[in-house]
């Protein structure tokens, strides 16, 4: 039997604020990205959405978009020493990442809670199919 489906955008914003899709009480996260198994308001079981390595591809796609590519238009990226700009840079992009991971991972939730994929639909793939 399917799943009545969620609204999309709640279900996502919630997620990008690190609650429970389903209430947007309970916390979605127990530590940094590990996610709580269940909801402690609403009871929802948070572990069975999927979340392998989309979070980390909209991650790289952002940082690469909304930070690297503008500082290329920057004169001074191109004339400064690399010993003071380099270690200044992968911080600024280091932090940047781990600021946003947490966030796309949530939203990332978000989305498969409201369109309803589980992990055990995971045998749907069409890269699975092709074995």
């Amino acid at each position: 039997m399917k799943e009545a489906a969620h609204p999309v955008g709640p279900s996502v914003l919630r997620g990008l604020k690190g609650r429970c899709p389903a209430c947007g009480r309970g916390h979605l996260f127990w530590k940094y990205l590990k996610v709580n198994g269940r909801c402690e308001s609403c009871d929802q079981d948070l572990a069975r959405y999927p979340a392998d390595d989309g979070p980390a591809y909209v991650t790289i796609l952002l940082t690469g978009h909304l930070v690297i590519v503008p500082l290329l238009f920057f004169p001074i990226m191109w004339e400064a020493n690399p010993v003071y700009s380099l270690p200044i840079i992968l911080g600024g992009l280091s932090a940047f990442t781990l600021a946003v991971l947490p966030r796309v991972k949530g939203g990332w939730i978000g989305l498969m809670y409201a369109l309803g994929v589980k992990d055990i639909d995971a045998r749907l793939h069409t890269a699975d199919a092709a074995e």
